[in-house]
């Protein structure tokens, strides 16, 4: 990914001069998650709004992260419904990367104070066994053998943009707004299941009350997450580098994605996956 997306970026900036303002756009964001207030939409030092240039941002954020230490543990998938891609005018999912530290555990409280304007949604992570390199055409058949374990999982997706106001460079460039994410303690072997007929039930509770927050199944996410696995390994190989054994890979929203409260504990439980919770602080930890 890295020689590609700096290939498209060079290539791109030469016909466009958007090299600084790449690098301003990258900055803006860095700047936000380091100081807790969001910012502007990065769209507007973009003249050039081409999913390349969103990415080539992403690219020079995730060359930052990985200098401070941090490692690559997989992707994640977004823009996976049909409701939120009409939303933002778009007509394809995108991908984010997921590193070491966003990985959170069930039993330990989230500190709120990580996150800007989270929001959380339910999911299914697959755990890859095998690469999805080479030159073979990448089926579905060829992804789910590639897959060691599904889990049900939440990924706590945050922007580093005022009020949510993105569009699909936006998103893309701030790293498909990826925060957090918890899986559960029940993974499967995939074999021939079919996840379009997982049945998801998102929960909120506090103060001693439930409330049913979203429900979903796994045919919302591009029609079966499988598909969504496809979409990902195709693309990653594209662009450079490939899925390998090992990664995590969060599959994209199976229904819709509600507002982190502090003080709240949530639940998704998905049919043959079990359930995943994530508690959060009361308020920011301090340091």
């Amino acid at each position: 990914m890295s020689e590609t997306l700096d290939h498209h970026a060079h290539q791109s900036n030469a016909e466009t001069g958007n090299a600084d303002r790449i690098r301003a756009s990258a900055a803006r964001l860095v700047a936000a998650a380091r100081t807790g207030a969001p910012c502007a939409p990065v769209r507007e030092l973009l003249p050039d709004a081409a999913l390349e240039t969103g990415y080539a941002v992403q690219q020079l954020l995730t060359q930052a992260r990985l200098a401070d230490g941090r490692r690559i543990v997989g992707r994640k998938i977004g823009l996976t419904a049909p409701a939120v891609q009409a939303q933002l005018g778009v007509d394809q999912p995108d991908f984010g990367v997921l590193f070491d530290d966003m990985a959170c555990r069930q039993d330990q409280p989230i500190d709120i104070g990580r996150l800007l304007q989270p929001r959380i949604e339910a999911e299914i992570a697959f755990v890859l066994k095998a690469d999805l390199a080479g030159d073979d055409e990448i089926t579905a058949d060829a992804a789910r053998a590639a897959v060691r374990q599904a889990v049900a999982a939440l990924e706590i997706v945050d922007s580093r943009i005022a009020g949510w106001d993105i569009t699909i460079v936006d998103t893309v460039a701030d790293n498909a707004s990826s925060g957090l994410y918890v899986l559960g303690d029940e993974p499967i072997e995939l074999g021939d299941r079919d996840l379009r007929a997982v049945e998801m039930t998102l929960t909120s509770s506090a103060d001693g009350a439930t409330e049913t927050l979203s429900t979903g199944t796994g045919a919302a996410c591009l029609g079966d997450p499988i598909n969504a696995l496809v979409w990902l390994a195709r693309t990653s190989r594209e662009l450079g580098t490939p899925l390998r054994a090992g990664d995590v890979v969060l599959s994209g929203a199976l229904g819709a994605m509600v507002p982190v409260e502090a003080g709240h504990t949530y639940v998704a439980t998905l049919t043959d996956l079990g359930s995943v919770r994530a508690e959060f602080s009361t308020a920011p930890v301090a340091r």
